[in-house]
């Protein structure tokens, strides 16, 4: 068409303009229409403060010669303050729980999170099209469990802040790697976090368009057992649970009161499993399927007497003012300590009403010692056992 209207002014001196020409030309069918180009993309708007939105994404990169790993980031939308960003040999749902943890770790709660439709992230009934809001995966119900919205990206131009980031970093990454002589992954972890997360922050990081942040405390939270894969099970005649070709065996004064009834087992990070029913945990066991040793809570307002050791893998977790061990004043904190790693139990006693007599007793001050009436002094909450 340009071509045509050069030579309707050089050779026949026409005066019209190439929009004219053009016009005529099409209305004699001579020149077909093109297809519309539609309206141009706008860049969005960063989140007005941090904690509103959070992009989650993942780049497979040769980031070391002959080596692809994935790099899995959580970074801020409102300053591309990066929350997590670590590398792994394949992204997948607990690569994602683990930036998601970092960050909370790091932050607290965050508003909403934007993603790509992995099939980690969300359910995708037809290719390409919308995702499944209403079949969550373990990550979706993990986010929903903690209040954090999900928001699926339908294109790479609507992810286009986390995937220009990502042009800069795999312009930038491999090169320092390869002069600092990195070629494990752990060494490559740690120096993320310690180097290159820092001075990407110093070069490419922005102020936030609005005073304030959007993140909240975590408070008490137990992480654990949201950040997590859950799946029910139904526990059958021999008190057993089936769980990914394991046997989770009840332990005896749970198992009578639970067969055939509906329970959750919780995979964990560390691959350790929960066994539950409604709130209530029924057992821990290790990854091999073996059963652990539920930890020992002792309420504010407790002290300690040395008692007889049960187990080297107990684990105490102590709430309220500092802890008295026997007559050595111990805090409680290397009080703590102690426990974890001698495996000593001690019986959780209150102050008020009941002093040691002997190691494993327990016994009365009015009574002048012997041992009291342990299930009365149990259910007036005199004495708080834990299980």
């Amino acid at each position: 068409m340009a071509h045509f209207h050069d030579r309707y002014r050089d050779r026949h001196a026409g005066e019209r303009s190439y929009t004219w020409v053009k016009s005529r030309l099409q209305e004699a069918g001579l020149v077909s229409k093109g297809k519309s180009r539609g309206t141009p993309r706008r860049r969005r708007a960063r989140a007005a403060i941090p904690g509103l939105l959070v992009h989650q994404d993942g780049s497979t990169h040769e980031w070391v010669p002959g080596t692809a790993w994935d790099l899995i980031v959580t970074m801020d939308d409102a300053t591309s303050e990066v929350y997590s960003g670590f590398f792994v040999e394949e992204e997948g749902t607990w690569s994602s729980l683990r930036g998601v943890r970092e960050t909370l770790a790091r932050r607290g709660l965050f508003s909403s999170l934007y993603t790509d439709r992995g099939s980690h992230y969300w359910h995708t009934p037809a290719a390409g099209g919308k995702v499944d809001r209403a079949n969550p995966t373990q990550f979706g119900r993990a986010m929903g469990e903690l209040g954090i919205e999900m928001i699926p990206s339908y294109s790479p131009e609507a992810r286009g802040r986390s995937e220009r980031f990502f042009g800069t970093v795999q312009g930038r990454l491999p090169q320092e790697l390869a002069l600092e002589g990195i070629a494990t992954m752990a060494e490559a972890n740690r120096y993320l976090a310690e180097s290159f997360w820092p001075a990407m922050a110093r070069r490419f990081g922005v102020e936030a368009r609005s005073p304030g942040s959007a993140f909240v405390p975590l408070m008490d939270v137990d992480l654990d057992d949201i950040l997590c894969l859950k799946e029910e099970r139904v526990v059958a005649r021999d008190h057993c649970v089936s769980y990914r070709g394991l046997s989770l065996q009840l332990p005896a004064s749970h198992g009578r009161h639970y067969v055939k009834r509906r329970v959750r087992v919780h995979e964990h990070a560390d691959r350790t499993l929960s066994v539950f029913h409604g709130p209530r945990r029924l057992a821990r066991y290790d990854a091999d399927g073996a059963v652990r040793p539920e930890p020992v809570a002792l309420a504010a307002g407790w002290r300690m007497d040395a008692g007889n050791a049960t187990d080297s893998t107990v684990s105490t977790r102590f709430a309220g003012p500092p802890l008295r061990c026997g007559p050595s004043g111990d805090t409680a904190e290397p009080v703590a300590k102690r426990l974890t790693t001698t495996g000593r139990v001690f019986p959780v006693v209150h102050d008020r009403l009941f002093q040691s007599r002997q190691p494993g007793r327990v016994g009365s001050p009015q009574a002048g010692g012997g041992k009291p009436d342990r299930s009365r002094a149990i259910k007036s909450g005199q004495i708080s056992i834990c299980y």
